[in-house]
């Protein structure tokens, strides 16, 4: 199996590049071919601006999504763009590997899926969902929080997981992939409250961390997926046309 692990992070050495290093060995140990894409060492533009666009379709207003669609057609992305894509085609699971920052994700991460999922060449508006350009292949966020466990849910101090994820996991599925249920690294800057942790505690839990993820990759189960609604729970406006509301909305598979 091709792996290819997203990763955003400013610092190598901190818990996610840790978990990265986990992730990379691990998968490796399993006999699987690893890639790691590291957005910050490669300098990656999260901005997506008309400069990205060699030759416009139109040179006087600038329209992401129709310059997109024209360098896709042109085959003029810029050469980073086509990279990323080259990679993302190679592989046949795909790792992001990030914090929570103000309940998303970085904004370099969020610039790599403005920029890199590429509207015409990689989506159109039937090509998109489960009949999306990635279908077939799997996808899996590993994301680290400062909260503890304890503070996240429904109405919970840190917000409700669930909902600050849907974002990047629906774009995901939005792309085709079969999205697995994410794996979470709590409490990494907190303990007992808003505490950081110190010295051997610290060491601890990331140790903890370290081994629950790499069990968790040794025995990953591709039936353990984020349940979406697709083509067949919409009605030509997309409206639901389910029994009810909340069988067509996210919920943890």
């Amino acid at each position: 199996m091709n792996v290819l692990i997203i990763f955003c992070h400013p610092e190598p050495a901190s818990f996610n590049g840790a978990l990265k290093d986990v992730a990379v060995k691990t998968m490796q140990r399993a006999g699987h071919t690893v890639q790691v894409t590291d957005l910050h060492a490669e300098g990656f533009d999260p901005v997506e601006k008309a400069d990205h666009y060699s030759e416009r379709c139109n040179p006087h207003w600038f329209s992401p999504t129709a310059e997109q669609r024209h360098a896709s057609k042109e085959n003029s992305l810029k050469p980073e763009v086509k990279e990323h894509i080259k990679r993302l085609e190679w592989a046949d699971l795909v790792m992001l590997q990030f914090p929570l920052w103000w309940h998303a994700q970085p904004a370099m991460l969020k610039g790599w899926f403005d920029r890199v999922f590429v509207n015409g060449g990689l989506f159109t508006g039937k090509m998109r969902y489960d009949r999306g350009y990635f279908r077939g292949k799997h996808a899996i966020c590993s994301v680290t929080t400062g909260a503890p466990e304890a503070a996240f849910g429904k109405a919970g101090r840190g917000g409700n997981m669930d909902t600050m994820l849907w974002p990047v996991q629906y774009s995901l599925y939005y792309m085709g992939f079969s999205v697995l249920s994410p794996f979470l690294s709590y409490g990494v800057q907190a303990h007992k409250g808003f505490v950081r942790l110190k010295g051997g505690e610290f060491e601890d839990h990331l140790g903890a961390c370290k081994l629950a993820w790499a069990q968790r990759l040794e025995s990953l189960d591709f039936t353990d997926q984020v349940s979406f609604p697709g083509w067949d729970d919409w009605d030509e406006y997309g409206h639901p046309i389910a029994a009810s509301q909340e069988d067509a909305l996210y919920r943890a598979g």
